[in-house]
C-alpha cells in the first residue's frame, strides 16, 4: 500500500501532525524491509548454519554467527535504500496533513510565498543529497 494511503489512514485516526506521518512511514518501511530480509535469509548458505549446530551452538549462536553475518550486507543495502525512500516520502506525506516539511511547503505554496517555497525546496534538495552521500558511503563500507 502506498505511503499516502497509510498517511490518510493515520490522519483520520490521529488527526493531522507528525504522529500520523511517522506511523505511515514506519508501517510502510517495516513491511518492505521485513519482506526483503526474509528473502535474504532464505538465500543464505545453509552450510554455515549446519556447522554451528554441529559444533553444539545454541539457536542464538546460529543466528548471531551463522545468519547475521550473511545477511548484513543485504540489511545495510535494504536499510539505506528504504531510508532514501523515506526521506523523499516525508515531503510528500506532508501534503495530506501528515506532518513534516511537506506541510510547510504546501502552506507556502497556498499563500504564494515563493521565497519560502524556494528555501524549502533547497532544504529538501540538500537533505536528499546528504542522504545519497551517506547511503553510498555505507554501501561501499559494507560491500
Amino acid at each position: 500500500m502506498n505511503v499516502i494511503i497509510w498517511a490518510l489512514f493515520f490522519v483520520v485516526i490521529f488527526g493531522t501532525g507528525a504522529l500520523s506521518g511517522v506511523l505511515a512511514v514506519a508501517f510502510r518501511s517495516i513491511g518492505f524491509v521485513s519482506k526483503l530480509l526474509a528473502e535474504g535469509i532464505e538465500e543464505i548458505d545453509a552450510g554455515q548454519v549446519e556447522a554451528i549446530r554441529a559444533m553444539g551452538g545454541s539457536p542464538l549462536d546460529v543466528v548471531i554467527y551463522g545468519i547475521v553475518p550473511q545477511i548484513k550486507p543485504a540489511f545495510v543495502g535494504v536499510a539505506t535504500y528504504r531510508w532514501d525512500i523515506n526521506v523523499r516520502e516525508a515531503t510528500v506525506i506532508g501534503f495530506v496533513g501528515a506532518g513534516g516539511i511537506g506541510v510547510y511547503l504546501d502552506t507556502s505554496i497556498n499563500f504564494f510565498q515563493w521565497s519560502n517555497v524556494l528555501t524549502i525546496l533547497i532544504a529538501i534538495l540538500g537533505i536528499v543529497i546528504i542522504s545519497e552521500v551517506v547511503s553510498a558511503y555505507l554501501r561501499k563500507k559494507v560491500s
